[in-house]
């Protein structure tokens, strides 16, 4: 078997173990792609159905109950009824004796609620886990971060950019959704319990809010309270060093829970320490943002994401241009593709249209049922990773013509030969709730790269197809070149990897910014260097 062989076989092999569908039922999961969320209602819709039949047979229990207080309060009211009457004796004893006894301890109740519980059950594997909910307050924070958007804005439904005393409106919903103080809590607690109080103060800042202004409401599906959520504020103040704050919370906390030896205990600790230490009653701790995974271009990435892909200099440059491109190639004559030039210095172009709607659709379809948690290259293992929050399926060529025609269209635009072994399979990719990918090469920066596997090189080229369009958010940012690409449904962007001395260019640093609202999907042509040689010449120059 000669290299190219082993080397399909190898493709066909990862093929199958990335597209393995029994991944795609994994718990945990759910949050990394948008098409698991929306399969999420699934469930819910068989949950209301449950709670449904619950209600009706509630409804007609309370009927009946209802009914049997009605008669015997009319007994009652009535002055006239004589207990001399042996029937109206009769039944008083009755009533006393066995009447009350059933309707105390009637059963229906009990079998109504069973009934719920036993179709809840049955539904429960099906449900997002533990780790999805994490998973969901995390994506919350990273658009918080990210966008710097305002709690307060997020818990009354509304997108909002807060920088000083401006507001900016970043995306106004047809309909504000807003949340609860229990939605804000668990948010609040997810960064509480991984010890960052620089996102939780601020959330159950606002569960505390919320809280307080329905004190007395009871909420069956709540699983916290305002005393909850007090107490998660008092000590996150404490550990931040704003005694004062952590003092003022215990104290309201015991307004409401009086008989708490815990929070009496601490109030008593904090009152001894501002009492050593008075200057820690008008001292504010600055409190510092994670900088987790100590991204360095942090700064950089988060201010182009907020451009949300807006480049108005382009149109003031004269080496930047559109034009109709064939590569002076048969295929393309008669339906050239718009090109758009992004950017020189790395060579970035946008080309529109390149895809149908129905093209999108189809390959959208052919890789749902197979999407897996993306990963990245860690030495020699493929690990998930937070800074990487999507799902994705590697598609063959030969799984629909449609594929085949893709490749066909990218070999006659680039130039390049997209065969395996000289290029990946087809990778399709669906971000999750704040999908993003932080700043990354595409192409190998270490020979222990599992790309070098496939023998064909390094990546010399990436070919990037956005199949879907979003709201808001998900632009592709190029640090080093300073400039970011908004999401254009349809459209494709190719940009080289190496220079033509098959050095990696730094300048192609570039990130996915996060979702901010929207179901973002893409596919990605990864091109090797073999195969290569006469199509796109190697250069000595470090230049070229």
């Amino acid at each position: 078997m000669g290299p190219a062989a082993r080397l399909a076989a190898l493709l066909a092999v990862l093929a199958l173990q990335a597209g393995d569908p029994a991944g795609v039922a994994a718990r945990g999961d759910t949050f990394s792609a948008l098409t698991s969320v929306a399969r999420a209602l699934a469930p819910e819709r068989r949950l209301l159905g449950l709670l449904r039949r619950y209600l009706r047979g509630e409804e007609a229990r309370l009927r009946d109950l209802t009914r049997f207080y009605d008669k015997v309060l009319s007994l009652h009211e009535d002055s006239a009824t004589p207990v001399s009457n042996p029937l109206l004796a009769f039944t008083l004893i009755k009533r006393l004796q066995s009447d009350w006894k059933n309707v105390v301890h009637s059963l229906e109740a009990s079998e109504n609620i069973r009934a719920l519980k036993d179709g809840y059950e049955k539904v429960e594997q099906d449900l997002p886990a533990f780790e999805d909910l994490e998973g969901a307050a995390r994506a919350l924070m990273r658009l918080q971060d990210v966008y710097m958007l305002s709690v307060k804005g997020l818990a009354r439904g509304v997108f909002q950019r807060v920088t000083g005393c401006a507001v900016t409106d970043l995306y106004s919903p047809r309909r504000l959704f807003s949340l609860t103080g229990d939605d804000c809590f668990q948010v609040g607690k997810v960064a509480y319990d991984m010890g960052d109080y620089y996102h939780a103060i601020p959330w159950l800042e606002e569960a505390v809010s919320l809280f307080r202004g329905s004190y007395g409401e009871w909420k069956t599906e709540d699983e916290a309270s305002l005393e909850d959520a007090l107490d998660y504020l008092a000590f996150a103040y404490f550990q931040v060093g704003n005694i004062s704050c952590a003092l003022s919370l215990s104290r309201e906390f015991l307004l409401y829970s009086p008989d708490n030896k815990r929070m009496a205990r601490n109030v008593l600790k904090y009152e001894k320490l501002l009492a050593e230490s008075p200057n820690q009653a008008v001292a504010e701790a600055v409190i510092q943002r994670p900088n987790v995974p100590h991204l360095q271009t942090r700064d950089t990435y988060e201010e182009l994401c907020q451009t949300l892909g807006s480049q108005p200099t382009h149109y003031q440059i004269p080496s930047l241009y559109c034009s109709y491109e064939t590569s002076s190639s048969p295929y393309l004559l008669l339906q050239p593709v718009r090109k758009e030039v992004i950017h020189l210095e790395p060579y970035v172009v946008l080309y529109h249209d390149f895809v149908s709607d129905t093209e999108a659709q189809k390959i959208r379809g052919l890789a749902e049922p197979w999407l897996q948690r993306s990963v990245v290259a860690s030495g020699e293992k493929q690990l998930p990773v937070e800074y990487r929050i999507s799902k994705s399926a590697w598609l063959k060529d030969t799984v629909d013509p449609v594929l085949v025609t893709l490749d066909h269209r990218i070999a006659s635009l680039t130039g390049l030969d997209v065969q395996p072994p000289y290029a990946e399979y087809l990778q399709v990719v669906n971000y999750g709730i704040g999908g993003h990918y932080e700043p990354h090469f595409d192409h190998a920066t270490s020979p222990t790269s599992p790309l070098y596997r496939m023998n064909s090189g390094n990546r010399v080229a990436t070919f990037m197809i956005y199949l879907s369009s979003v709201e808001a958010g998900g632009a592709t940012a190029f640090i080093y070149g300073n400039f970011s690409v908004p999401v254009v449904k349809n459209a494709a962007l190719f940009w080289w990897n190496l220079h033509r001395s098959g050095e990696g260019d730094g300048d192609t640093l570039h990130a996915g910014c996060p979702v901010l609202v929207g179901d973002k999907w893409v596919a990605n042509k990864w091109i090797h260097e073999y195969g290569q040689e006469f199509r796109r010449p190697c250069s000595s120059s470090p230049e070229d």
